[in-house]
């Protein structure tokens, strides 16, 4: 009998535009599903960038925490990022929206010269030196540009971006829809989902890509 699959889902908020896409986060889980594995879903005990108004676009004059924002798609059942530890998991990976870059890190401020924060750097630096599947979708490649030297990954095909992920030292692959981008010798594996024009349909799609190329490396 073959051993159920494990994920560790890395979220970075609630919500397109400061924390992290909900249906990159909901579709991501429920390829997890459909593949007969597993989640626990994490988030660093960190304040938000900022919140969004989502309706207008305009920032709003409060503050909210990702931990707890990320806990509203994990229906409360989620940990934070500091208690992830590889060796009880097969696989970590990270929904897209734009808490990756202004909560994660710093990219959607300052570009190549970002910085990680220091519990997303660990979990990525650790899993991948357990030789362990790492996926991300849309902007969260960024992540794994700044850390894994040499990655080869996929953005989609926005090239602004993807010669910012280039000076980083990564190797960017254009790809569409469901396509995903696969760099055997470090396990990094990325789709674009919403970087492309989509649909909740090329969401679901491209999900359940990354996810089924994970599973076959673990």
């Amino acid at each position: 009998m073959n051993k159920v699959k494990k994920f560790a889902v890395v979220l970075a908020g609630c919500g397109v535009y400061d924390g992290a896409e909900i249906h990159e986060a909901t579709m991501t889980l429920y390829a997890i599903a459909l593949q007969g594995g597993t989640y626990q879903i994490f988030a660093p005990d960190i304040d938000q960038h900022h919140v969004v108004n989502h309706i207008t676009g305009d920032e709003m004059n409060e503050k909210r925490n990702v931990l707890i924002e990320s806990a509203r798609i994990a229906r409360g059942k989620i940990k934070p990022l500091s208690e992830y530890k590889p060796n009880e998991y097969d696989a970590i990976i990270f929904p897209g929206g734009f808490g990756v870059a202004k909560n994660l890190c710093t990219f959607a401020f300052d570009g190549s010269a970002c910085t990680v924060n220091p519990e997303v750097e660990k979990a990525i630096l650790d899993t991948h030196k357990a030789q362990k599947p790492i996926g991300a979708l849309c902007i969260s490649p960024v992540l794994l540009a700044k850390i894994i030297k040499g990655a080869t990954l996929t953005i989609g095909q926005d090239a602004t971006t993807a010669k910012a992920l280039e000076s980083l030292g990564a190797k960017h692959q254009n790809t569409n829809h469901g396509e995903v981008s696969v760099d055997k010798e470090n396990l990094v594996f990325t789709t674009p989902c919403y970087m492309l024009d989509a649909t909740i349909v090329d969401i679901a799609n491209g999900a359940n890509a990354v996810v089924n190329e994970m599973v076959k490396y673990m």
